[in-house]
């Protein structure tokens, strides 16, 4: 799927402490692709209802909303700023936004800080997971002035996000870091969990690279960054090919990275699925995290 020109970004608005950084990022995303900016906040009745007064917990919502939208206008003056409150679940409303969304922005929920605690049902996730655009899962702290990250492993959909992340990068004028982790069979794997690169020379590769398949596996994303980046070719590109458990490699990628872009999955990216490593990157990654789905390959020759 093509968006319209006119498709929104839409910033889900949270809890007070999270919405600050959510609606600024969203608004510089929306400046860069020049997209008007949606604010939504979900309005919870059956809280309201529990709540001494319904008009409470209603004022604080649309209080909410009115700084939120105060936020964008200082972060980016020039983007157009609507905003609405909804009833209903947060990310059930999210999801029925993104059909007709450009980029869906919503805040991690802490789960970059909780290691193993997080659950499954974390509104990030599943919106990540059921989406009809790509989602954008945003830090509470703001990421180091890094490369664009982006994670390559041949299929289509990656194909997809690595056209996607050349945008990012060419809008941010960054650096980008292309990888595909190849993981080595049981007998040859690293002790080092988060990979190891493959040699020192400056194509990556040394004697083990015939039994790794790394040369083959460097061919093939040297190939597909050169096709892809021939609408970008300002963008300053660096093509990685590491050894190791991809969802471990591709978070200590992700640590110096200013933002980092995953298809939902490698192989058949059907909606309500997520694959291991962007699971891995939602759940791990100190970055922000762009989650490709809902978009179709434009990049040149197939990539």
């Amino acid at each position: 799927m093509t968006p319209p020109a006119d498709a929104p970004v839409v910033a889900a608005l949270g809890s007070p402490e999270s919405a600050g950084q959510v609606v600024r990022l969203a608004a510089r995303e929306a400046a860069g692709h020049r997209r008007p900016l949606r604010l939504l906040h979900a309005f919870n009745w059956s809280a309201a209802l529990e709540a001494p007064s319904v008009t409470g917990p209603r004022a604080r919502a649309e209080e909410l909303l009115e700084q939120a939208a105060a936020a964008a206008g200082e972060a980016e003056p020039a983007v157009p700023v609507s905003g609405e409150i909804v009833e209903g679940a947060p990310v059930a409303a999210l999801v029925r936004r993104s059909e007709s969304a450009f980029l869906v922005v919503i805040g991690d929920g802490g789960m970059a800080r909780c290691g193993a605690c997080i659950p499954a049902d974390a509104p990030a996730v599943q919106l990540a997971a059921r989406a009809g655009c790509p989602v954008l899962v945003v830090r509470p702290e703001p990421p180091p002035q890094g490369p664009v990250l982006v994670g390559v492993d041949g299929s289509t959909s990656s194909r997809t996000a690595l056209a996607f992340a050349f945008g990012c990068a060419a809008r941010r004028s960054a650096r980008l870091l292309a990888v595909r982790v190849v993981e080595p069979p049981p007998e040859d794997r690293p002790p080092d969990a988060a990979g190891t690169p493959p040699g020192t020379d400056p194509h990556g590769r040394n004697d083990a690279d015939d039994r790794h398949g790394l040369g083959t596996a460097h061919a093939e994303l040297a190939d597909v960054v050169a096709r892809c980046g021939r609408r970008h070719p300002e963008v300053s590109v660096e093509c990685h090919v590491v050894v190791g458990d991809p969802g471990a490699v591709m978070v200590e990628q992700s640590r110096s990275a200013q933002l980092t872009v995953v298809a939902a999955r490698g192989d058949e990216p059907l909606r309500g699925m997520l694959g291991a490593v962007s699971q891995s990157l939602l759940y791990h990654s100190p970055a922000p995290v762009i989650v490709v789905r809902g978009l179709v390959s434009t990049a040149p020759g197939g990539a």
